[in-house]
């Protein structure tokens, strides 16, 4: 039978996710997102001086929020909307009551997008990483590279049409229509014999917390390697070791990291007709010790964020996509640690 409602039917119902260990709350009671206002008001040029009358913009820590809820749990703007108006979990993350107003999804894509225009993800990104550092919540005894590859939705081009777009070019036979529901820009790559279309998110980690402290993203027929000069930061890394797997081993790569002064912890490749001795494949099985906390990150992304895959239609929106995914995960990783960011 159902009940009438009652004055604390809501908090009771909040009571009761709290005891489930609502993600959000956790995320809410360890981060500050007032810390990221003025970046984002200085980034955005909002004024904030509501005496100029005009109508009221959303508040950017309201909708950066929201950004983050969004990569969290891997939706659409739509389905953003309709779960923040439908979810008590997360109207109690944003500070909305029930009467509050909730951003539509043309209003959460526009912002996410000037975001993405004033290149203000890279540098939240890195804003948080400095933190990290001065706080000494990053120790510098190691870093991990790796890169795993992020999907977007299949095209269904014919072999023309896709040489065509290899050559950076749009198929003269395309609407103005059809080529803005087209991702030009994502690429195949073969994988363990299985094809991938999307880009690579190439990323940075500390040995010790499993923090990203950097990323590139390509598209995914970049080969990994390529990237790596790119990642490493002579000042940043130098005198720590570096792992990763043999995709990064090369007389080449070798000569990299002696120019970016890290200690190759780089796994040994064997080849067809130099097989691994018994000596390397023992330093290679104590290396991975080490290297695999990197799959902890993208582990984390695939079960807890619902997976590596975004929705968008160009290299720069997906770049914006992956990049807020890294932030996030970064974010979900403090509070794994017990580690608060306040303003």
């Amino acid at each position: 039978m159902s009940k009438v409602r009652g004055l604390f039917d809501e908090q009771v119902r909040l009571e009761k996710l709290s005891k489930k260990e609502d993600p959000l709350e956790k995320l809410k009671a360890h981060i500050d997102f007032e810390y990221f206002r003025k970046a984002l008001e200085d980034g955005l040029g909002r004024d904030t001086d509501k005496s100029k009358g005009g109508r009221p913009s959303y508040d950017v820590v309201l909708m950066f929020k929201i950004l983050i809820l969004q990569r969290y749990y891997n939706v659409s703007d739509d389905n953003i909307e309709y779960a923040i108006l439908d979810r008590l979990s997360f109207m109690r993350f944003l500070g909305l009551g029930i009467n509050d107003p909730v951003p539509d999804a043309k209003t959460i894509w526009v912002f996410r997008d000037s975001l993405r225009k004033q290149k203000l993800i890279e540098r939240l990104f890195g804003m948080l990483d400095k933190q990290l550092d001065k706080d000494g919540v990053i120790v510098h005894k190691g870093k991990i590279v790796d890169a795993a590859i992020v999907e977007v939705p299949r095209q269904n081009n014919s072999r023309d049409e896709n040489k065509v777009i290899k050559e950076g070019e749009v198929p003269g036979n395309w609407s103005e229509n059809k080529e803005r529901q087209k991702d030009t820009d994502a690429r195949w790559t073969r994988k363990r014999n299985i094809n991938f279309f999307g880009y690579k998110n190439h990323i940075k980690v500390d040995t010790k917390t499993k923090l990203i402290t950097g990323y590139r993203v390509t598209t995914a027929n970049i080969n990994d390697h390529y990237v790596m000069a790119d990642l490493l930061d002579k000042k940043e890394d130098g005198g720590q070791p570096l792992y990763a797997d043999s995709a990064y081993s090369s007389a080449a790569m070798e000569e990299l990291y002696k120019a970016k002064g890290v200690i190759s912890r780089v796994n040994q490749k064997g080849y067809k007709n130099k097989k691994l001795t018994d000596e390397q494949r023992k330093k290679n099985r104590s290396k991975s010790r080490i290297r695999s906390r990197v799959e902890h990150v993208f582990g984390f992304m695939v079960n807890s964020m619902k997976g590596l895959f975004v929705k968008y239609r160009s290299f720069k929106r997906n770049q914006a996509a992956i990049g807020l995914m890294n932030l996030t995960y970064n974010l979900f990783r403090m509070v794994q640690m017990n580690i608060a960011l306040t303003k």
